[in-house]
């Protein structure tokens, strides 16, 4: 062999055998398998974190030959057990519920890796932790953190009952399925955040638009609370006549109460728009829904010279969705369109709310007005935040409405009619438990 040969020679990487080829090639795959699994299980479980948690212990565990491990997640005081598996032949080692922030957690910014836990400084010293693990029967542990921004929210733990120290690359993959742990828990925080900056500006919304029908609601109440009294004063004089006639009696205080249930009526569609609460889907009448905006709406409509007026399809099935933010959406909507109608100096004022059963995509809602209509330029824009046509306006409106039909899984879009208006229509899934 000449000097070049032995060079190559000694530069040449370590000859691997087949076998420990194939062995190497199975290791990848397992953990490949195991990081997709886990991938799934955050992207189909956003709004539940338990999947996902135990999807990680899983395969932590099976990868890594541990025989029990667990989640935890950093509270003020501690970290509480969140998830944990045990298998059979660690039936004697049972964590604890919630810890403090030992001299296992407290400064825990990096794996720690104890490779004999009965020959470490902690059991000597007697710390509790360590001093639990040897009596449950570990051999080895391993604690890895989940950070954000370098601050503990959590850990992953694997114990072994022999004393196995656990290799550097199990230490590195349970160190990446723990930054998959942290990534799931950002993601599920800022939806969170997401969903209350929502529930917010809907309910801004909501009490915006009340705030612009109050003095159409007053009228509206006018009329119930005046037929009170009417019937009441008119019964009492039937019962004052010699004989008193009863039928005449009966009749005044039927509509009496007739017309005090249209006011209650009234002020409980308010109170329900204005109470500021998270997204709750439950099968619902959307023409029951829609006729209690219709009333809340007359007024308003009547006000601007506006012909209300409803085409509900009869038999439909019940929906699934918030019933409260679904009015929202048919309320925003049928006060547009009658703002976008008061401006017109000629024409008929016609605004009409209807619904149809369509098969493929639940129930379909149409809010139809003959007013000036939809300009080109501004049907691709007309869902963005902050874009109005409205002197005055915000911008908000249809924004927040398409927000609240894509949340119950539906779609919103407008088309301008001929010869002059407007049609904005949106979906909502029918409930798959209940049929009117």
């Amino acid at each position: 062999m000449n000097k070049e040969d032995t060079r190559r020679g000694d530069n040449a990487a370590p000859h691997l055998s087949c076998a420990e080829l194939r062995e190497q090639v199975s290791e990848l795959a397992a953990q490949r398998a195991a990081i997709s699994e886990v991938l799934r299980a955050i992207a189909s479980s956003l709004h539940d974190l338990q999947p996902i948690f135990e999807a990680i212990l899983d395969n932590a565990i099976h990868l890594c030959r541990a025989e029990a491990g667990g989640v935890r997640l950093a509270e003020e005081a501690g970290l509480r057990l969140v998830a944990h598996k045990i298998g059979p032949a660690a039936y004697t080692y049972l964590p604890p519920k919630f810890v403090g922030f030992s001299s296992f957690y407290d400064a825990l910014k990096s794996p720690f890796h104890i490779p004999d836990v009965a020959a470490h400084e902690l059991y000597r010293a007697g710390d509790a932790r360590a001093v639990a693990l040897v009596e449950g029967g570990i051999g080895t542990a391993l604690f890895v953190p989940m950070l954000r921004n370098d601050e503990l929210i959590g850990a992953i733990a694997l114990v072994r009952l022999r004393v196995e120290p656990f290799t550097e690359k199990e230490i590195e993959l349970v160190t990446d399925f723990a930054t998959q742990a942290t990534i799931a828990l950002e993601i599920t925080r800022r939806e969170r955040q997401y969903r209350e900056v929502q529930t917010e500006l809907c309910h801004a919304n909501r009490v915006a638009v009340v705030g612009q029908l109050t003095a159409s609601i007053a009228h509206e109440l006018r009329q119930p609370l005046g037929a009170v009294k009417v019937n009441g004063d008119a019964g009492l004089r039937w019962l004052a006549t010699q004989p008193s006639d009863l039928r005449e009696v009966k009749l005044c205080l039927e509509r009496a109460v007739e017309s005090a249930c249209r006011g209650s009526d009234i002020i409980t569609g308010l109170m329900d728009l204005t109470k500021k609460q998270p997204l709750r889907k439950e099968p619902m009448d959307i023409n029951e829904a829609i006729q209690e905006v219709s009333v809340l709406t007359h007024g308003e409509a009547r006000k601007y010279g506006v012909s209300l007026s409803t085409k509900l399809a009869p038999q439909l099935a019940y929906v699934e969705g918030d019933r409260v933010q679904l009015q929202q959406v048919v309320l925003n909507l049928a006060i547009n369109a009658v703002q976008a109608m008061s401006a017109a100096d000629e024409g008929p004022r016609e605004l009409l709310i209807s619904t149809e059963g369509i098969e493929d995509e639940g129930v379909r809602v149409g809010v139809q007005d003959t007013g000036p209509g939809l300009s080109p330029e501004s049907l691709p824009r007309l869902f963005d935040p902050f874009y109005t046509t409205k002197a005055g306006g915000v911008g908000m409106g249809l924004a927040i409405c398409q927000s609240i039909v894509e949340a119950h899984g539906g779609r919103l879009w407008a088309t301008s009619c001929e010869p002059r208006g407007a049609l904005f229509q949106f979906t909502v899934p029918i409930s798959p438990t209940v049929v009117s």
